[in-house]
Protein backbone atom coordinates (compact mmCIF):
# COMPACT_ATOMS: atom_id res chain seq x y z
CA UNK A 1 0.00 0.00 0.00
CA UNK A 2 1.32 3.41 -0.95
CA UNK A 3 1.87 5.64 2.13
CA UNK A 4 -0.58 8.55 2.38
CA UNK A 5 0.73 12.14 2.60
CA UNK A 6 -0.39 12.28 6.24
CA UNK A 7 1.79 9.30 7.13
CA UNK A 8 4.81 10.80 5.37
CA UNK A 9 4.32 14.10 7.18
CA UNK A 10 4.08 12.22 10.47
CA UNK A 11 7.35 10.42 9.73
CA UNK A 12 9.09 13.73 9.00
CA UNK A 13 7.63 15.27 12.18
CA UNK A 14 8.95 12.36 14.25
CA UNK A 15 12.40 12.79 12.68
CA UNK A 16 12.41 16.51 13.52
CA UNK A 17 11.25 15.83 17.07
CA UNK A 18 13.93 13.17 17.55
CA UNK A 19 16.67 15.51 16.30
CA UNK A 20 15.43 18.24 18.63
CA UNK A 21 15.13 16.12 21.77
CA UNK A 22 18.29 14.02 21.29
CA UNK A 23 20.75 16.74 22.45
CA UNK A 24 18.79 17.24 25.67
CA UNK A 25 18.74 13.50 26.36
CA UNK A 26 22.48 13.36 25.72
CA UNK A 27 23.15 16.29 28.06
CA UNK A 28 21.04 14.68 30.78
CA UNK A 29 22.89 11.42 30.33
CA UNK A 30 26.25 13.17 30.61
CA UNK A 31 25.09 14.97 33.75
CA UNK A 32 24.12 11.70 35.41
CA UNK A 33 27.31 9.95 34.33
CA UNK A 34 29.44 12.79 35.66
CA UNK A 35 28.23 12.02 39.16
CA UNK A 36 29.21 8.32 39.06
CA UNK A 37 32.73 8.87 40.42
CA UNK A 38 32.92 9.87 44.06
CA UNK A 39 35.36 9.87 46.95
CA UNK A 40 34.46 9.41 50.63
CA UNK A 41 36.23 12.63 51.64
CA UNK A 42 34.56 14.88 49.05
CA UNK A 43 30.86 14.18 49.69
CA UNK A 44 30.42 17.39 51.70
CA UNK A 45 33.22 19.38 50.07
CA UNK A 46 32.38 22.55 48.16
CA UNK A 47 34.40 21.40 45.11
CA UNK A 48 32.75 17.97 44.88
CA UNK A 49 30.89 18.70 41.59
CA UNK A 50 34.14 19.81 39.90
CA UNK A 51 36.08 16.85 41.27
CA UNK A 52 33.43 14.30 40.28
CA UNK A 53 33.21 15.56 36.71
CA UNK A 54 36.98 15.56 36.22
CA UNK A 55 37.31 12.13 37.81
CA UNK A 56 34.67 10.85 35.42
CA UNK A 57 36.91 12.04 32.57
CA UNK A 58 40.00 10.47 34.19
CA UNK A 59 41.62 13.90 34.48
CA UNK A 60 42.02 13.65 38.25
CA UNK A 61 42.37 10.50 40.33
CA UNK A 62 42.29 9.52 43.97
CA UNK A 63 44.87 7.90 46.19
CA UNK A 64 45.32 4.14 46.74
CA UNK A 65 43.18 4.33 49.88
CA UNK A 66 40.24 5.64 47.82
CA UNK A 67 40.42 9.25 49.07
CA UNK A 68 40.89 12.39 47.03
CA UNK A 69 42.28 14.71 49.73
CA UNK A 70 40.71 17.91 48.35
CA UNK A 71 42.47 20.19 50.84
CA UNK A 72 45.98 18.95 50.08
CA UNK A 73 48.25 21.24 48.02
CA UNK A 74 49.03 20.48 44.39
CA UNK A 75 52.72 20.08 43.56
CA UNK A 76 54.25 20.96 40.20
CA UNK A 77 54.55 17.32 39.13
CA UNK A 78 50.87 16.70 39.85
CA UNK A 79 49.84 19.90 38.08
CA UNK A 80 51.79 18.75 35.03
CA UNK A 81 49.95 15.43 35.06
CA UNK A 82 46.54 17.09 35.38
CA UNK A 83 46.98 19.55 32.53
CA UNK A 84 48.37 16.84 30.26
CA UNK A 85 45.17 14.83 30.72
CA UNK A 86 42.89 17.87 30.49
CA UNK A 87 44.24 19.74 27.46
CA UNK A 88 45.74 18.97 24.09
CA UNK A 89 47.97 21.91 23.28
CA UNK A 90 50.54 22.22 20.52
CA UNK A 91 54.22 22.13 21.44
CA UNK A 92 55.93 25.52 21.67
CA UNK A 93 59.44 24.27 22.45
CA UNK A 94 61.34 21.05 22.91
CA UNK A 95 63.75 19.49 25.36
CA UNK A 96 66.81 18.39 23.46
CA UNK A 97 68.49 15.10 24.24
CA UNK A 98 70.61 15.24 27.37
CA UNK A 99 69.03 18.43 28.75
CA UNK A 100 66.29 16.91 30.93
CA UNK A 101 65.75 18.46 34.36
CA UNK A 102 68.34 17.40 36.92
CA UNK A 103 65.77 16.74 39.63
CA UNK A 104 63.45 14.66 37.42
CA UNK A 105 65.18 11.28 37.12
CA UNK A 106 64.38 8.74 34.45
CA UNK A 107 61.51 6.56 35.52
CA UNK A 108 59.98 9.27 37.71
CA UNK A 109 56.21 8.81 37.62
CA UNK A 110 55.51 12.32 36.28
CA UNK A 111 58.50 12.63 33.94
CA UNK A 112 56.49 12.32 30.69
CA UNK A 113 53.88 14.82 31.95
CA UNK A 114 56.58 17.27 33.08
CA UNK A 115 58.25 17.09 29.69
CA UNK A 116 54.95 17.74 27.91
CA UNK A 117 53.99 20.56 30.29
CA UNK A 118 57.31 22.24 29.53
CA UNK A 119 57.04 21.71 25.77
CA UNK A 120 53.50 23.11 25.61
CA UNK A 121 54.45 26.13 27.74
CA UNK A 122 52.30 25.44 30.78
CA UNK A 123 55.32 25.15 33.07
CA UNK A 124 58.93 26.30 32.94
CA UNK A 125 62.09 25.18 34.70
CA UNK A 126 64.29 27.00 37.18
CA UNK A 127 67.88 28.21 36.69
CA UNK A 128 70.47 25.48 36.74
CA UNK A 129 68.31 22.94 34.98
CA UNK A 130 65.89 22.21 37.83
CA UNK A 131 62.14 21.72 37.74
CA UNK A 132 61.32 21.38 41.47
CA UNK A 133 58.61 18.75 40.97
CA UNK A 134 57.63 18.64 44.64
CA UNK A 135 57.14 22.39 44.98
CA UNK A 136 53.50 23.44 45.56
CA UNK A 137 51.81 25.47 42.83
CA UNK A 138 50.36 28.77 44.01
CA UNK A 139 46.88 29.70 42.87
CA UNK A 140 48.12 32.66 40.84
CA UNK A 141 50.65 30.41 39.09
CA UNK A 142 47.91 27.96 38.14
CA UNK A 143 45.54 30.69 36.94
CA UNK A 144 48.29 32.44 34.97
CA UNK A 145 49.41 29.20 33.35
CA UNK A 146 45.90 28.38 32.19
CA UNK A 147 45.20 31.90 30.94
CA UNK A 148 48.47 32.13 29.05
CA UNK A 149 48.42 28.75 27.35
CA UNK A 150 44.71 28.61 26.60
CA UNK A 151 44.95 32.15 25.18
CA UNK A 152 42.08 33.39 27.32
CA UNK A 153 43.13 37.01 26.93
CA UNK A 154 42.92 36.78 23.14
CA UNK A 155 39.57 34.98 23.37
CA UNK A 156 38.17 37.67 25.66
CA UNK A 157 39.28 40.46 23.31
CA UNK A 158 37.74 38.70 20.31
CA UNK A 159 34.49 38.19 22.20
CA UNK A 160 34.30 41.85 23.20
CA UNK A 161 34.93 43.03 19.64
CA UNK A 162 32.20 40.79 18.22
CA UNK A 163 29.64 41.44 20.96
CA UNK A 164 26.31 42.99 19.96
CA UNK A 165 24.55 45.75 21.95
CA UNK A 166 22.23 43.18 23.56
CA UNK A 167 24.93 40.62 24.27
CA UNK A 168 26.14 42.06 27.57
CA UNK A 169 24.32 39.41 29.56
CA UNK A 170 25.79 36.59 27.49
CA UNK A 171 28.88 34.62 28.48
CA UNK A 172 32.22 35.44 26.86
CA UNK A 173 32.89 31.75 26.56
CA UNK A 174 33.22 30.22 23.09
CA UNK A 175 29.85 29.03 21.85
CA UNK A 176 29.41 25.58 20.31
CA UNK A 177 29.20 25.35 16.54
CA UNK A 178 25.75 25.82 15.09
CA UNK A 179 24.09 22.57 14.07
CA UNK A 180 23.51 21.91 10.40
CA UNK A 181 19.89 22.03 9.29
CA UNK A 182 18.07 18.75 8.68
CA UNK A 183 18.14 17.53 5.06
CA UNK A 184 14.93 16.07 3.60
CA UNK A 185 14.25 14.49 0.17
CA UNK A 186 12.68 16.87 -2.34
CA UNK A 187 9.48 14.83 -2.35
CA UNK A 188 9.13 15.25 1.41
CA UNK A 189 9.68 18.99 1.29
CA UNK A 190 6.89 19.27 -1.26
CA UNK A 191 4.57 17.66 1.24
CA UNK A 192 5.59 20.23 3.83
CA UNK A 193 4.82 23.17 1.54
CA UNK A 194 1.46 23.99 3.20
CA UNK A 195 3.30 24.24 6.53
CA UNK A 196 6.25 26.19 5.18
CA UNK A 197 4.36 28.98 3.40
CA UNK A 198 2.90 30.56 6.57
CA UNK A 199 6.34 30.49 8.20
CA UNK A 200 7.94 32.18 5.18
CA UNK A 201 5.26 34.84 5.20
CA UNK A 202 5.80 35.47 8.90
CA UNK A 203 9.54 35.75 8.34
CA UNK A 204 8.99 38.28 5.57
CA UNK A 205 6.84 40.40 7.87
CA UNK A 206 9.50 40.20 10.57
CA UNK A 207 12.22 41.36 8.15
CA UNK A 208 10.01 44.24 7.05
CA UNK A 209 9.47 45.41 10.62
CA UNK A 210 13.17 44.91 11.41
CA UNK A 211 14.12 47.33 8.65
CA UNK A 212 13.10 50.22 10.89
CA UNK A 213 16.24 51.68 12.50
CA UNK A 214 16.49 50.91 16.21
CA UNK A 215 18.59 52.96 18.60
CA UNK A 216 21.19 50.64 20.21
CA UNK A 217 20.92 50.14 23.95
CA UNK A 218 24.36 51.62 24.53
CA UNK A 219 24.38 51.34 28.35
CA UNK A 220 24.36 47.54 27.98
CA UNK A 221 27.34 47.39 25.64
CA UNK A 222 30.49 45.73 27.03
CA UNK A 223 32.92 48.37 28.17
CA UNK A 224 36.67 48.16 27.82
CA UNK A 225 38.14 47.94 31.30
CA UNK A 226 41.79 47.89 32.27
CA UNK A 227 43.05 44.66 33.86
CA UNK A 228 43.89 46.42 37.13
CA UNK A 229 40.45 48.03 37.34
CA UNK A 230 38.76 44.71 36.68
CA UNK A 231 40.80 42.95 39.37
CA UNK A 232 40.01 45.65 41.90
CA UNK A 233 36.34 45.26 41.06
CA UNK A 234 36.29 41.51 41.74
CA UNK A 235 38.97 40.89 44.38
CA UNK A 236 39.47 42.46 47.79
CA UNK A 237 43.10 41.29 47.73
CA UNK A 238 43.85 42.40 44.16
CA UNK A 239 46.92 44.26 45.45
CA UNK A 240 48.50 40.89 46.29
CA UNK A 241 48.46 39.71 42.69
CA UNK A 242 52.04 39.81 41.32
CA UNK A 243 52.58 42.38 38.57
CA UNK A 244 53.58 39.71 36.05
CA UNK A 245 50.21 38.00 36.45
CA UNK A 246 47.81 40.97 36.32
CA UNK A 247 46.87 40.65 32.65
CA UNK A 248 46.52 36.88 32.82
CA UNK A 249 44.41 36.82 35.98
CA UNK A 250 42.17 39.48 34.44
CA UNK A 251 41.77 37.35 31.30
CA UNK A 252 40.97 34.29 33.40
CA UNK A 253 38.42 36.30 35.36
CA UNK A 254 36.69 37.46 32.18
CA UNK A 255 36.63 33.86 30.94
CA UNK A 256 34.94 32.70 34.15
CA UNK A 257 37.54 30.15 35.21
CA UNK A 258 38.46 31.63 38.62
CA UNK A 259 36.80 29.97 41.60
CA UNK A 260 37.20 31.30 45.16
CA UNK A 261 36.08 29.57 48.33
CA UNK A 262 34.87 30.44 50.92
CA UNK A 263 34.77 34.12 49.89
CA UNK A 264 34.29 34.65 46.18
CA UNK A 265 35.93 38.10 46.48
CA UNK A 266 39.15 36.80 48.03
CA UNK A 267 41.60 35.25 45.56
CA UNK A 268 44.46 34.33 47.94
CA UNK A 269 46.78 34.41 44.92
CA UNK A 270 50.00 33.42 46.63
CA UNK A 271 48.71 30.51 48.68
CA UNK A 272 49.24 26.95 47.40
CA UNK A 273 46.33 25.76 45.30
CA UNK A 274 44.53 22.81 46.84
CA UNK A 275 43.39 19.74 44.94
CA UNK A 276 39.82 20.97 45.27
CA UNK A 277 40.66 24.44 43.93
CA UNK A 278 42.70 22.97 41.10
CA UNK A 279 39.81 20.76 40.04
CA UNK A 280 37.54 23.82 39.97
CA UNK A 281 40.00 25.85 37.88
CA UNK A 282 40.61 23.04 35.39
CA UNK A 283 36.92 22.30 35.00
CA UNK A 284 36.04 25.95 34.45
CA UNK A 285 38.80 26.15 31.84
CA UNK A 286 37.11 23.26 30.01
CA UNK A 287 33.79 25.12 30.26
CA UNK A 288 35.43 28.20 28.73
CA UNK A 289 36.53 26.02 25.79
CA UNK A 290 33.05 24.66 25.29
CA UNK A 291 34.23 21.18 26.30
CA UNK A 292 32.19 20.87 29.49
CA UNK A 293 28.77 21.86 30.72
CA UNK A 294 28.61 24.72 33.27
CA UNK A 295 27.96 23.75 36.87
CA UNK A 296 24.25 24.22 37.49
CA UNK A 297 24.28 23.70 41.25
CA UNK A 298 23.90 27.17 42.77
CA UNK A 299 25.60 26.17 46.01
CA UNK A 300 28.76 25.45 44.03
CA UNK A 301 28.36 28.04 41.26
CA UNK A 302 28.29 30.88 43.79
CA UNK A 303 32.06 30.52 44.16
CA UNK A 304 32.73 31.07 40.46
CA UNK A 305 33.89 34.66 40.07
CA UNK A 306 31.47 36.68 37.96
CA UNK A 307 28.50 34.34 38.45
CA UNK A 308 25.25 35.79 39.71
Amino acid sequence: MTPTPKIEIAVVAIAVLTATVAPFISALSNSVTAQTVSFPDTSDHWAQPFIARLADRNIVTGYPDGTYRPNSPVDRDEFAAIIRDAFNQSKERSISSGSAFKDVPQGYWAAPAIKEAYQTGFLSGYPGGYFRPRQPVSKVEAVSSLARNLELQKAAQTSQQSATPTASSQSTRPQPARRQGLMFPIASTALLAPLIRPVVAAAANTQSSAATPVTPNTPNQPKTQSPSALLNQYYQDANRIPAYAVDEVAAATRAGIVVNHPNVRVLNPNQPATRGEMAALIYQALVSQGRAEPIADRTTAQYIVGQR
